[in-house]
């Protein structure tokens, strides 16, 4: 660590001063844990853990991903979607096909079944995100939403 080095880091304010209330990274934690939280039963209902939620969520709206591409869409590794889609592809929720144009890459589909079984989590999704923002303005909501898109496209790695 150089002087700049150390003389930059005594202006940066602390975690104690900015206060876990006011920093962002910590309250979209624990809105994601209590998102997550409020489905967890639900999803248990339904065979489903958090990665396979999220796998068919994105594969109701998103027809065919590349794996790589999903791995993205559900914020997670490589290898925790594998075992996610090996247990989905397992229960016929989801089907996984070569890609026409490249025989190395897989593309993921929803299957009718996995798809009556998003159809059936879904309300609960709704409810917990319709809870997150009660009291909260339709101009209020699109603001936020478009400030977290806006973050998004500061700090992702991928186009997607």
């Amino acid at each position: 660590m150089t002087d700049d080095d150390h003389d930059h880091q005594e202006d940066l304010p602390r975690l104690g001063e900015i206060g876990l209330a006011n920093y962002a990274p910590y309250l979209m934690n624990r809105i994601m844990g209590r998102y997550n939280s409020a489905l967890r039963d639900e999803m248990a209902k339904l065979g489903l853990t958090t990665p396979k939620m999220r796998a068919l969520a994105v594969l109701s709206v998103i027809d065919g991903p590349l794996i790589r591409e999903l791995a993205v869409y559900i914020v997670a590794e490589q290898s925790t979607l594998s075992r996610a889609l090996d247990q989905l592809d397992a229960d016929g929720l989801v089907r996984r096909e070569t890609d026409a144009g490249d025989s190395r890459a897989t593309r993921v589909f929803l299957t009718d079944a996995g798809r009556a079984v998003f159809d059936t989590l879904w309300p609960h999704m709704v409810e917990s995100f319709s809870r997150m923002f009660r009291g909260i303005p339709d101009d209020e909501r699109r603001a936020f939403v478009g400030t977290l898109q806006k973050m998004l496209a500061n700090i992702r790695k991928h186009e997607i």
